[in-house]
């Protein structure tokens, strides 16, 4: 295929499309997530996204709605991104972080409430804001802080977060052991008035996330190490704001995340999850005695927690996942009663796993579902919802016909184990095309949100879409989450193919026309599956892992890649050989299509072209397009639309839809 498709048929039919949907929503921020109740439960803030034409990614904005869903508006205009609204407990002033001034760099602003005024900069930081959170005097903010080369998150998009650097281009890119300074996290306390900023971490610790114990002491989970691999060993730790001290507080053998303290300081609720992305941590609530550092499991029965906060100092919010189903779950440590506040089966949040805020009359989030757009929702403590922003436009309705419905599958895998997942059907009478579209993570999740433009580009051209959750999942407990450890590409590979077979003998899917698709661990599955299985006419394996050898030391996730292959390359050879795509294309029949970004920190460039390379010595028709300015996935237009062509394109080519003229 062609290097620039911009002006082929094609390309311009799939921009079309995209313009369809988007197009209607230019020029105006929507709900995009992070909703933020007010003190007094009149209003809630949250992050709109805007985008004005096909360029870049949709930048963030601060909006305001009524709680009764009246004066819905912008109340920020960039440029850059605004984000993570935050009310001072007074409710007078709304904090957020911009890029504004310098992109990339995001830094504290405050808006007077009351006043049509400009956004203050707070203060200025040497780096770039992650998050912020307001003591509850109202006078102090306590500040994440990423060094200049700090590492992104995979499941944000890999990288560093330090931006661009003004320099001549063939200045070269450094890594270095002397620079772990810039690639920090740190904690500081910043003066709302004055702007006076102190460090209050340790210059040896790496701070990847705190919030306020009590008004002198900050719960963070910190590690020593800096780069992205070091999280998954980190600790819970107490840090005294006037001294700098920290105590470490507790410790796990898989993951601990979302630390959250209460309002007296004597305690601090945190998730334990075995967890393969830092930001989707989603398991077992514990909580935290700070003086004796004891941790107490919280019986939530069958439901895996993806987010705490107190709502005093004996009860918990607690957002989670019992299966495919999000809920807000009220917690009281007194009696253990949990009172089940609101479920529902679309999804909640806006990071892989449900999330929320709580005021007075209940939780307000950001839910979606097959057929719900995007949109605010006040939930009261009976459980009623409201829409308090759900603006809807023109775009809405083309993906809405597009779809024809959704369908929640179960299956029994190899082993008898239950398995289950989404299959999204187009318009018309099956069976159809089926793409089978493995999530990443692998632990991780899929949920009913509203489709994306690009499935709904595959759903108008008449593909189905399958999307399970095989063994790794969350929302179904530790032990699920914990099979796949050990056994990456083993018996999860069983669990989605019986998916497939599964959704055959229901009539849904024609078995002569099945192909494939995921990204980061689903480009894995996408690369892995063809070694295994010859059914499949066509894959795409978008950021993949595809030789785990150089993946332990070229990654950004090494550590990672040795907890869950069993050990390190010198001491289980066998399972990094065997679990390799690379190493095993002398069976593999199905064309195979690899993307990869040049700024993917996690699964490097060279794992998406070693494949291609393999299987072109094998006479296997395949392709790999690496997106100069991308990391992990491609999230920048008009790259998107360049990458939704190329998969329509890919799997066309192989398996023309039925009746088509193509």
């Amino acid at each position: 295929m062609e290097r620039d498709l911009r002006e082929t048929p094609l390309f311009i039919e799939v921009e079309r499309f995209f313009r369809s949907v988007l197009e209607p929503g230019f020029n105006r921020a929507w709900p995009a997530g992070d909703p933020a109740p007010s003190p007094d439960g009149r209003w809630i803030a949250f992050r709109g996204g805007r985008l004005d034409r096909l360029e870049g990614h949709a930048l963030g904005r601060i909006c305001l709605v009524g709680a009764d869903g009246s004066d819905l508006r912008q109340v920020t205009g960039g440029p850059n991104d605004d984000s993570e609204p935050r009310w001072s407990p007074d409710g007078t002033r709304l904090s957020f972080r911009s890029d504004r001034l310098a992109k990339d760099r995001h830094q504290i602003f405050v808006l007077d409430t009351a006043l049509p005024a400009e956004a203050r900069q707070v203060t200025t930081l040497a780096g770039a804001v992650e998050w912020h959170r307001w003591s509850a005097d109202g006078t102090r903010l306590l500040v994440g802080l990423a060094g200049s080369a700090a590492e992104q998150a995979d499941a944000l998009g890999s990288g560093t977060l330090g931006g661009k650097q003004d320099v001549p281009a063939w200045v070269p890119e450094i890594e270095s052991s002397d620079d772990a300074e810039g690639e920090r996290r740190s904690l500081w306390v910043v003066e709302v008035e004055t702007g006076k900023a102190r460090r209050v971490s340790p210059e040896s610790r790496n701070v990847w996330e705190a919030d306020w114990c009590g008004d002198a002491r900050a719960v963070a989970i910190t590690s020593d190490g800096a780069g992205e691999d070091a999280w998954y060993g980190a600790g819970v730790s107490m840090i005294d704001l006037e001294t700098g001290a920290e105590r470490p507080l507790a410790t796990s053998e898989v993951q601990l995340g979302w630390v959250a303290g209460a309002p007296a300081g004597d305690q601090v609720a945190v998730i334990e999850a075995v967890c393969s992305d830092r930001v989707v941590v989603c398991g077992d609530l514990r909580v935290i005695d700070v003086a004796s550092g004891s941790m107490t499991p919280i019986a939530l029965g069958d439901v895996d927690a993806s987010r705490a906060s107190w709502l005093d100092d004996d009860r918990l919010l607690v957002f989670g996942r019992r299966g495919l189903r999000s809920l807000a779950l009220e917690v009281s440590l007194g009696d253990g009663a949990v009172r089940e506040m609101w479920t529902t089966d679309g999804a909640v949040g806006e990071l892989y796993h449900p999330s929320g805020a709580a005021f007075d009359g209940g939780v307000a989030v950001l839910a979606s579902s097959h057929r719900r757009p995007p949109s605010i929702v006040v939930v009261n403590r009976e459980g009623a919802e409201r829409e308090v922003a759900a603006p809807r436009h023109a775009g809405h309705d083309v993906v809405l016909g597009a779809a024809g419905r959704r369908e929640v599958m179960r299956w029994t895998s190899s082993d008898g184990l239950e398995i289950e997942g989404l299959l999204t059907l187009p318009k018309g009478d099956g069976p159809f095309p089926l793409v089978l579209d493995v999530h990443g993570g692998p632990i991780g999740n899929v949920d009913d949100r509203f489709p994306g433009t690009l499935d709904a580009l595959l759903l108008s051209r008449g593909f189905a879409i399958l999307e399970p959750n095989p063994r790794g999942s969350t929302g179904r407990g530790q032990d699920f989450a914990r099979r796949v450890v050990g056994d990456m590409g083993g018996l999860d590979v069983d669990d989605v193919l019986a998916g497939v077979d599964a959704v055959v003998q229901a009539g849904h899917a024609d078995p002569d026309r099945l192909l494939l698709t995921g990204g980061s661990y689903g480009g894995f599955m996408a690369a892995w599956i063809p070694t295994r299985d010859e059914r499949f006419k066509a894959s795409v394996s978008i950021s993949p892992v595809t030789d785990w050898w150089s993946e332990r030391y070229d990654s950004s996730l090494g550590a990672w890649v040795g907890e869950f292959l069993g050990g390190e390359p010198q001491d289980v050879p066998e399972e990094y050989t065997a679990r390799s795509p690379v190493l095993h294309t002398e069976t593999v029949t199905t064309p195979v299509l690899l993307t990869s970004g040049r700024h993917d920190r996690a699964t490097p460039v060279g794992q998406a072209v070693e494949f291609y390379r393999a299987l072109r010595e094998r006479g296997v028709p395949t392709e790999v397009v690496v997106y100069p300015q991308e990391g992990h996935g491609v999230g920048e237009y008009p790259a998107v639309l360049d990458l939704a062509t190329r998969m329509i394109a890919w799997f066309e080519r192989f398996l023309p839809p039925a009746g088509s003229e193509r």
